[in-house]
């Protein structure tokens, strides 16, 4: 009697907690969900009529299909369709812009609020008939796949749909794409600022002695410990496995793999984690204490100190209302100014005892790439675009300094956190990576 009194007991203490965990896993899924409206609401009322001006644009259509939704569709409400829904925005000229979703429905969409109009498919040709735009956008991009989500038959059932003389006006959405996500509501940098706090807390512990152990741990039983945090916190990523290196007088020697961590390996980690469509990009940078050893090399300080220094420059120059090619050439001019030297291209340092930098401050927000300006080499096209206060950029860079021990080669301290661009200039959003982290 005493041991099924014990069972009976056991089973509801288990019960009882399952119970628990499941409301409050039901309770951050709605605070995450009610987060996600508002900041959709705040876009389609504040960002949406400036860039759709600005752009000439006076319809845009955002199609989707089952199986095959269009990047935005998280940023448009989300829905179901059983075969093809629409999402359609009007410019009246002034005010609001009008906004009806045609074949996408459900809970979720119908609750979020920010639609005047959910209805069916079938009312696509009236819709615009009725209102007889000049200039329709169209989500078709040559330069990013952001922007890029119509597809081939997709263009021509909406071709058929509307009919020529509509056809003849479809126009790329691009500019328009890049311009609606770059620029943030206040809602958006408080919900990007909260994945940032996730991101380095998770990658932090990751180089520490709490997930490393000297020659037993593996870089890929780090990269697995990282990807257990975001399945426990119930987070995405837009770079799949994290990328956990060792880098040497050579270069990088191994990334994720079975390479057992050894005491004075340089370790690093690039990565980002994905929150109510947010996703982060930001890396850092371990030393693993030899036997005999109670502080991180001096010359491996002293690269690492260079490369803060250099982030000074580059925060320091990056200013608002200029292209980012404009910003990218302060950068440089400011970083020449302070004695370091201009690498001529990505891991090409030079022989002088200048710590030659690379910079790639990039978009970043609803992908750890965004499509906004960037001050990066490799995203020629958006150089070209203007940058506005709320944009955010992952200021990164690479900076590579002599280390003596190494027969003067260079050591590449890659350094990267997410930041907003304010009237002030750039602004840290979290805590951002300040010293080499030390494993003993």
């Amino acid at each position: 009697m005493k041991l099924l009194t014990q069972l009976a007991l056991s089973t509801l203490g288990l019960l009882f907690f399952c119970l628990s965990f499941n409301t409050l896993y039901a309770q951050e899924a709605h605070r995450r969900w009610r987060k996600m409206n508002t900041i959709r609401a705040d876009k389609f009322n504040l960002v949406l009529p400036e860039v759709m001006r600005e752009n000439d644009i006076d319809m845009w259509i955002v199609t989707n299909r089952e199986g095959n939704y269009d990047p935005l569709y998280q940023d448009m409400g989300g829905g179901y369709t059983s075969t093809n829904g629409y999402y359609v925005f009007f410019d009246p000229g002034e005010g609001r812009i009008e906004r009806a979703s045609l074949g996408m429905s459900g809970y979720l969409l119908k609750e979020g609020g920010v639609y005047d109009h959910i209805g069916s498919a079938s009312e696509l040709a009236d819709y615009v008939k009725e209102r007889d735009p000049q200039r329709i956008g169209l989500n078709i991009s040559k330069n990013f796949g952001g922007a890029d989500g119509l597809s081939h038959s997709e263009y021509l059932e909406l071709s058929e749909v509307l009919g020529e003389k509509y056809a003849r006006r479809f126009v790329s959405a691009e500019k328009l794409v890049s311009d609606f996500r770059s620029r943030r509501v206040a809602s958006e940098i408080a919900a990007f600022a909260e994945a940032g706090e996730l991101s380095y807390t998770i990658a932090e512990k990751a180089f520490s002695n709490e997930v490393i152990t000297p020659g037993v741990t593996t870089l890929e039983d780090v990269a697995w410990w990282m990807m257990e945090q975001q399945f426990k916190h119930n987070l995405g990523s837009s770079f799949g496995m994290p990328s956990v290196y060792i880098t040497g007088p050579n270069g990088i020697e191994a990334t994720s793999t079975d390479r057992v961590i050894q005491r004075g390996d340089i370790l690093m980690l690039d990565w980002g984690v994905g929150m109510m469509n947010f996703f982060t990009d930001m890396k850092r940078v371990a030393y693993v204490l030899k036997e005999d050893e109670t502080e991180v090399p001096e010359s491996i300080r002293h690269a690492y100190e260079q490369g803060l220094k250099a982030r000074d420059q580059i925060t320091g120059a990056i200013k608002p209302n200029m292209t980012a090619k404009e910003a990218e050439e302060k950068v440089y001019v400011a970083l020449e100014k302070a004695g370091f030297a201009r690498m001529k291209g990505f891991n090409q340092p030079g022989d002088s005892d200048k710590t030659d930098v690379i910079i790639g401050c990039h978009s970043v927000g609803n992908w750890g790439h965004g499509i906004g300006p960037s001050i990066a080499f490799f995203n020629p096209v958006r150089l070209a675009y203007e940058l506005k206060p709320s944009n955010l950029l992952s200021i990164e860079l690479f900076a590579y300094t002599k280390i003596p021990e190494w027969g003067g080669k260079k050591l590449r301290i890659p350094l990267e956190d997410d930041a907003v661009v304010t009237e002030r200039g750039v602004e840290w959003l979290y805590p951002v990576n300040r010293k080499v982290l030390v494993i003993k």
